[in-house]
């Protein structure tokens, strides 16, 4: 890498905010990075955890700016709850959480990408910087005159990295989408659900962070071949590629056997696509929405199920039903065992539920609700999932951890997500070498904020 495209001076926020040389294993790269929603800002996220300069770059413009969505939707510090389509005038935009979630890490800058010397500026970041990151609509770095080819000679090993709902190119290279936009065109929707029922769908973007997997390793697929290759590329991935590349096993059963995945067979819910184990679900505990999970595959496990009911049910006996005999009666007599389940599970805790039942051999879990996660459970807590970071606006806030664990590498946490233009003077003077009166005029102008 070249040495003098990474070093930087000590400008910038002050104390434990200030921006400091990265310990991780991507420590050394820098990312001119677009993003923002989940799908891309999950992936640079990923790159500014294990110790990458991410540069976050937002809008400028001091007025009718368009802000990132996380900095506008839930859920936001002191304000009750609400659904993520209702937007609030006059919010903080450095107090939402979903923000400070997506973008920890990372620096901020805010430029006004509408004015010619906006555009100016970050062309100077991008000739310094390894990475560029966006996942706009289509067409927009396009307008700011930023394709690979611009990149290319602004940087001319920089990995230009493109994230979008369908790609840029085909038929519907130009439509605008979000994560149940994706989940619903890649065919994600329409298997999830129950039985002769409309399709449930997902209750979150479930597709922005699978996708922001898939758009991470591209970015260090192509980091390693540029170790080998010394030549930088163009990375295009389509978030509904991703959602198909999901269905593998579910079209393979369609494409063989004919089936179908809605109907009287499917979707399966909670229950098995294979085999006939009975009971194979959720069922109600004690509490508001409180669940656990139950399966019994054999007769062994039924054995073990039927002592912990009789132990424990005023209505004991019950299980030693003909209908429930053996495993085959069980799996033809479901829906009746299953209330039954429900009527006994309802009145009980589901943590002390699931031991008692795992004591006697049956596979049985909690279903886990965040509180459990986070302040209960103990696996989670022995492998310190969760960490604290500070915030000037929220104040400390817990946020998970980077799922992997290395023998002799870290992840370098840094700080929690930049409020809005924070390290402006960081970057364009630390990094790009702006002098005072340049940086001055810009404010003044307009130009950042």
């Amino acid at each position: 890498m070249n040495e003098c495209r990474h070093h930087h001076h000590d400008v910038g926020a002050a104390g434990k905010r200030a921006p400091r040389t990265r310990s991780g294993p991507l420590a050394g790269l820098r990312v001119a990075d677009f993003c923002w929603m989940g799908v891309g800002a999950l992936a640079t996220r990923l790159l500014a955890d294990m110790g990458a300069e991410v540069i976050k770059i937002e809008d400028g413009r001091p007025t009718n700016r368009r802000l990132d969505m996380t900095r506008r939707v839930p859920i936001y510090k002191g304000q009750p709850a609400r659904p993520y389509g209702v937007e609030l005038p006059d919010l903080d935009p450095n107090a939402s959480g979903m923000f400070n979630n997506y973008n920890r890490n990372k620096l901020g800058v805010a430029i006004d990408m509408r004015e010619a010397r906006g555009r100016e500026v970050v062309e100077r970041l991008i000739a310094r910087s390894d990475i560029v990151t966006e996942n706009f609509a289509p067409g927009v770095m396009e307008r700011w005159g930023l394709d690979y080819k611009r990149i290319s000679a602004l940087s001319p090993t920089a990995i230009f990295a493109r994230m979008s709902g369908f790609g840029h190119d085909g038929p519907y290279q130009s439509y605008r989408s979000y994560g149940p936009v994706v989940q619903a065109c890649s065919g994600l929707s329409h298997i999830s659900g129950l039985p002769n029922r409309e399709p449930s769908g997902f209750g979150m973007s479930y597709m922005d962070n699978q996708a922001a997997n898939y758009n991470c390793n591209a970015i260090l697929t192509a980091l390693f071949e540029r170790e080998r290759s010394g030549g930088g590329c163009e990375i295009d991935v389509s978030a509904v590629e991703v959602g198909v590349s999901l269905l593998g096993p579910m079209l393979l059963d369609v494409l063989a056997h004919g089936g179908s995945t809605r109907g009287d067979h499917g979707p399966t819910g909670n229950g098995p696509r294979y085999g006939d184990a009975a009971p194979h679900g959720l069922f109600p505990t004690i509490g508001e929405d409180q669940w656990i999970a139950i399966v019994v595959s054999d007769d062994k496990e039924w054995a073990g199920f039927s002592a912990v009911v009789d132990a424990t049910s005023e209505d004991a006996g019950w299980t030693s039903d003909e209908r429930f005999s053996t495993r085959a009666a069980r799996h033809a007599n479901r829906a009746l065992l299953e209330e039954r389940i429900g009527q006994w599970t309802r009145d009980r805790d589901k943590h002390e539920l699931m031991h008692r039942l795992q004591a006697a051999g049956v596979p049985a879990a909690a279903v886990q609700s965040a509180e459990d996660l986070i302040d209960n459970d103990p696996q989670i807590r022995a492998r310190e999932v969760y960490f604290g970071l500070d915030h000037p606006v929220i104040g400390p806030a817990l946020f998970e951890g980077v799922p992997i664990r290395f023998s002799r590498i870290h992840s370098d946490p840094l700080r929690s997500a930049p409020l809005l233009g924070e390290d402006n003077a960081f970057v364009l003077k630390g990094i790009l070498g702006m002098s005072d009166d340049e940086f001055a005029d810009l404010e003044t102008n307009g130009i950042i904020s």
